[in-house]
């Protein structure tokens, strides 16, 4: 199976640095140079399809401009790049959201992934008006999924759940394709409620040997179902032609790290009720020594950002080698973001694509038969008409 491979669209903003915006963060404190206007979204996801993303992940929060309305726009600026949208399956219904679904995937002639995510913080979704606690919510996302899948099914859904109740469910038309649900979660419960609903399970980017254990727990659990899931990763990823060059913009972004706003976030983040942010703490203990947790795997990211806190770093051929060792143990999907992101996206697509390509693990997934890349492509021609190589 070739590699998969998406990008992230930045709805908090961009910057040259780590962009603050949640998890702790004000927005702005970190410096948001690019405000995340559908212009400049729309710029990243033109480059990300061009080089060969299959899609592009877009965050949910309060932190951030909405996932749903924000995509919907960028689509249009698009051809075939996917959308990996993040929605909280607490704030609408599930009969709505089987709709809304259905509705982009006929507008965006298919393009529409899901990315559940139940929410690991209670004071988060209090703001939103939802009081479950965490192991209710992910209850609660189980009934969703549930109601969920069979309206795309074209069934019509009766379930009075312990949390969700429709009579008569139904759709006037059914998504085609139907779309995939991405999910993650590293608590018992939400091992358990990935193994019934997910496609594919996401994990943060920890080390290879922790991931390896997070991959056969999972495939037990979806066994037990006579299920069979894929496995993706999110990284953030700092690759240059060097070795030298990528540490250098890895310390860079490092200096940029006010001391008073590691110890706000970190302090913030302590008391995460998510599992999986528990694992990323313990990465970095909070400390900006020994950041390098496995070669080229770095968890400075962490200091200053909740969720995904770790990048691979290093020259394109180091990278793709991280990349290969991850596939080896059954991760197929890679979501991945840089700072800032339309630049990093040429960096990874240029010099870390290629390579994976002639080792056989990775196809570009829009280019037409016969096309042998960029230079087979019509070249561009001077004033007059003459083509130029």
């Amino acid at each position: 199976m070739s590699l998969t491979f998406h990008w992230f669209l930045p709805t908090n903003g961009d910057s040259r640095h780590v962009v603050g915006g949640g998890h702790g963060t004000p927005v702005g404190a970190a410096g948001r140079d690019r405000p995340p206007t559908v212009a400049y979204l729309s710029q990243i996801a033109r480059a990300a399809e061009d080089l060969g993303f299959t899609g592009a992940l877009t965050p949910t929060g309060a932190w951030c401009e909405d996932a749903w309305l924000t995509t919907a726009m960028v689509s249009r600026h698009t051809e075939r790049l996917k959308f990996l949208v993040a929605f909280r399956p607490g704030f609408v219904s599930p009969t709505l959201a089987a709709q809304m679904a259905s509705t982009f995937q006929r507008h965006s002639g298919g393009r529409l992934l899901l990315n559940v995510v139940t929410g690991g913080e209670s004071h988060e979704q209090r703001a939103y008006g939802d009081f479950l606690d965490k192991d209710a919510r992910y209850r609660r996302t189980g009934e969703f999924l549930e109601i969920v899948r069979e309206l795309w099914h074209g069934k019509t859904v009766d379930l009075t759940g312990e949390h969700l109740r429709v009579e008569g469910a139904t759709l006037a038309n059914v998504p085609d394709p139907v779309p995939a649900v991405y999910f993650g979660g590293s608590s018992p419960i939400a091992g358990e409620v990935a193994a019934r609903h997910a496609d594919v399970y996401l994990t943060w980017g920890e080390p290879p040997a922790a991931v390896a254990e997070k991959i056969a727990w999972i495939r037990g659990l979806a066994a037990r179902q006579g299920r069979t899931l894929r496995f993706g990763i999110r990284l953030h990823v700092i690759t240059r032609d060097t070795a030298e060059q990528a540490w250098a913009e890895a310390n860079r972004l490092l200096d940029g790290f006010d001391p008073e706003t590691v110890q706000a976030v970190q302090a913030g983040l302590a008391r995460s009720e998510s599992e999986g942010q528990r694992r990323m703490l313990a990465l970095h203990g909070g400390s900006r020594d020994g950041l390098e947790i496995h070669p080229n795997l770095w968890a400075g990211i962490g200091l200053v950002r909740g969720g995904a806190g770790t990048a691979l770093v290093g020259s394109h051929a180091e990278v793709a080698e991280r990349i290969t060792e991850y596939h080896r143990l059954g991760i197929d999907e890679f979501v991945l973001s840089g700072y800032p992101h339309l630049e990093e996206a040429y960096w990874f697509g240029e010099g870390v694509l290629p390579r994976l390509e002639a080792e056989g693990l990775w196809a570009h997934p829009f280019r037409d038969p016969g096309d042998a890349g960029p230079a087979a492509r019509v070249p561009f021609a001077d004033a007059g008409g003459t083509p130029r190589h």
